[in-house]
């Protein structure tokens, strides 16, 4: 494998065991990689330690809570040293990286009767669960792997084409995070929770890393011009390159659909009666270079920098066009003008694309009509070149997938002339019809300059999405932990009779000591320990007859007192108010010890009053529950339809007043039940929880749209149509 120039490389004979030099690229990749996948690394250990006091919070036991602070506890205290090992893990990965056929394979020996026991079978169950996220990461990813494992191949002496590397593949990555968690003494469930976390924090998040890899690589010259291209043995029809938004079916099956659509094509003009035309000595069959330079006698539409995308998308009837080209041409021997059956399908073929094109819902109104500009454009390539539909890596192939592709999420909405990739797309355009001659280079130089283009836009908005995923994390945690307070609060302030003082201090004050250990729940008990003190002033005011009660009241309301004064400083209280609500609180306090008559106690209490309204409000309650009850089944199948929406996929919503907007699954944080949406530039426009989403879809107003190469869709979309018509 020949080294590419520009950079330079390992050395050639770098002893096992020793640390090698490694290339000023590829160090600023393992700087990036390291510093990125740490930092999303502590965005999984952040969700893992949400989902375990989740869980604890709600659950049925004892023992089963004490479990989960436990499992929270040994987390905590490890977390550290886990990402320390996977840190050093990345960067030997890179100094050292072994070969596809090197990685590690799974670890569960070959089970049998005498062998088998619950440890084997938690290791079956969590290679199970790394299996699944690497299959998925490579199916995810698998364009920009492979450029990624060929170009660091081209680099690492040890590599060649039957032993590639790539320090990047999931496998590797996966092996890394299993060996760094080895010492957490938590059982299966909580192992399955951290792996389930750091599927969607890590691996979910690895296109990004690997993009950048891929474009400091080719920075420094490394294969810049390679382009992923599916072998046989390597992919399979329609299975989607997300590096260059192509679907790279193997050529052979590629052509073998051509040749399907043209042999169904061919068999309804034979059902039809229609006898070959060559054997007609009264036609001039026309076809090939003399078709395509009586096309380039169309008249060329008036195109400078007006809007393209001003009217409605139409579809032309390209074979009437063409066969009215060619009627106007006289002839010296009065023979008529016709097409070859091959150019005839083809202009067929043109026609039926765009058909589709223009009715895709998955394309934007204003994409559509700059697409359907270029109908006569893309009959001249298809002329000159068949390749067109037998090569997934045709340039004009390309261009017209990469173009919807980018446009997928781009509203009615957006201004036009204040949006850099609409403006992109038109000037494409424009491009194509004022400079198109015939040569096919023309579409690839759009495309590698259209490719440059979303690069750099990707990478801004991917810092944007990922700024915004933190921050709406953030905000729903705060937000829950407020919504945990006041509830918490008002639960327990409903339960007696509290002075108005004593209220305000806890409400307004002690609340926000609450607030805080809530989020900063780093030591085991802090907020365990802000509930207490709610719980022991409550208890302080409540007028106590009992001997041994009155002495715990005692020893308690000192410590009570300070604890209330230090947490309330800490949280910066107004100091000169926060003395005369002291002075308040300890009067308050002084006051229920006095009081002890029973009758007193009787009055005062709320439980008689309180059962007596309870009873209805509970019946009432029940009807809410028994309706919503029949509303949660009747959108359970839309529950599973949101659920099989993974982050990434963009969707269309429908609002009420018939404005529509297009936007992009950025994150799912399972401890808020709430799914986060991004625009193109990676900004929030709307959250929405599992229920609502479900709500939405079942009303028509949610739409899922495809994200697959348009080209390939509108050839699976003809063949199923021309199949019908045969039937």
């Amino acid at each position: 494998m020949s080294k590419p120039s520009g950079i330079h490389y390992l050395h050639e004979h770098s002893t096992p065991g020793m640390k090698t030099s490694l290339p000023t690229e590829v160090q600023k990749i393992q700087d990036t990689v390291t510093a990125g996948l740490s930092d999303l690394l502590q965005g999984a250990f952040d969700a893992v330690d949400d989902s375990l006091f989740e869980l604890a919070n709600n659950s049925r036991s004892n023992n089963e809570q004490n479990r989960y602070f436990e499992a929270m506890r040994e987390v905590r205290i490890k977390r550290k040293g886990v990402e320390k090992r996977f840190r050093q893990a990345l960067i030997n990965l890179f100094e050292q990286p072994p070969s596809d056929l090197q990685v590690a394979a799974p670890r569960t020996e070959q089970a049998t009767a005498d062998t088998l026991s619950l440890v084997q079978n938690d290791d079956l169950e969590e290679q199970v669960a790394f299996n699944a996220m690497v299959t998925k990461a490579r199916a995810h990813f698998q364009g920009t792997l492979l450029q990624l494992q060929t170009r660091f191949s081209s680099i690492y002496p040890s590599a060649s084409e039957e032993h590639p590397v790539n320090p990047l593949s999931p496998e590797l990555l996966c092996s890394a995070f299993r060996e760094s968690i080895d010492d957490l003494d938590v059982q299966i469930r909580e192992r399955l929770i951290l792996i389930k976390q750091f599927d969607r924090y890590v691996v979910s998040n690895l296109g990004m890393v690997l993009e950048e890899a891929n474009r400091i690589l080719v920075q420094a010259g490394v294969m810049p011009n390679f382009r992923f291209r599916g072998k046989a043995s390597e992919s399979k029809p329609g299975q989607t390159n997300t590096d260059a938004g192509q679907t790279t079916a193997p050529r052979g099956s590629e052509e073998g659909l051509f040749e399907q659509i043209r042999e169904m094509l061919s068999a309804q003009r034979a059902n039809q009666g229609q006898p070959p035309r060559s054997a007609d000595p009264h036609l001039h069959i026309i076809g090939g270079a003399e078709l395509y330079q009586a096309l380039s006698m169309l008249p060329q539409p008036t195109t400078t920098t007006q809007d393209l995308s001003r009217g409605e998308p139409t579809v032309l009837d390209l074979r009437q066009v063409v066969l009215q080209l060619l009627q106007s041409q006289q002839r010296s021997d009065g023979k008529e003008p016709a097409l070859n059956e091959v150019d005839e399908d083809l202009i067929n073929l043109v026609s039926m694309l765009f058909e589709f094109i223009l009715d895709d819902y998955n394309l934007s109104p204003p994409i559509q009509v700059l697409i359907s500009r270029l109908q006569i454009p893309i009959l001249k390539v298809v002329i000159k070149d068949k390749a067109f539909f037998s090569k997934a890596t045709h340039p004009a192939r390309k261009l017209l997938n990469a173009l919807a592709r980018a446009g997928i999420g781009w509203s009615d909405s957006d201004e036009k002339n204040r949006d850099k990739l609409y403006e992109q797309i038109h000037n494409i355009v424009l491009q194509i019809l004022n400079e198109f001659d015939g040569d096919i280079g023309l579409f690839e130089r759009l495309y590698d300059e259209f490719d440059h283009f979303l690069a750099r836009e990707n990478r801004k908005a991917t810092l944007v999405e990922q700024r915004t995923r933190e921050a709406e994390r953030g905000r729903i945690k705060s937000q829950k932990a407020q919504e945990t307070v006041d509830q918490l609060l008002r639960d327990r302030i409903a339960r007696c009779k509290v002075p108005e003082t004593v209220r305000n201090i806890i409400m307004n004050g002690w609340s926000r000591v609450m607030f805080l250990a809530y989020l900063r729940d780093d030591t085991e008990h802090r907020w365990s320990q802000s509930v207490r003190v709610v719980d022991d002033l409550l208890w302080c005011l409540q007028p106590h007859l009992d001997e041994e009660e009155r002495e715990q009241w005692v020893r308690l309301v000192p410590v009570l007192l300070k604890t209330l004064r230090s947490g309330l400083e800490e949280v910066s209280y107004n100091a000169a108010r926060l003395d005369e609500m002291m002075g308040d609180l300890k009067r308050e306090l002084t006051e229920a010890f006095k009081r002890h008559a029973m009758a007193e106690a009787r009055e005062e209490s709320p439980v008689a009053q309180t059962n007596e309204t309870e009873e209805p409000l509970a019946a009432a309650k029940t009807a809410v529950e028994r309706q919503q009850e029949l509303e949660d089944a009747a959108v359970a199948e839309f529950i599973t339809r949101i659920d099989a929406i993974g982050v990434g996929t963009w969707v269309e919503f429908n609002l009420v007043n018939g404005a529509r907007f297009r936007c992009k699954l950025s994150a799912i944080i399972d401890e808020a039940d709430c799914f986060v949406f991004v625009n193109r530039m990676g900004l929030k426009v709307i959250e929405k929880t599992r229920l609502d989403l479900a709500h939405e879809m079942r009303r028509g107003r949610l739409t899922v749209l495809e994200q697959g190469a348009l080209i390939d869709r509108a050839l699976d979309a003809v063949v199923g149509s021309l199949r019908r018509k045969a039937s």
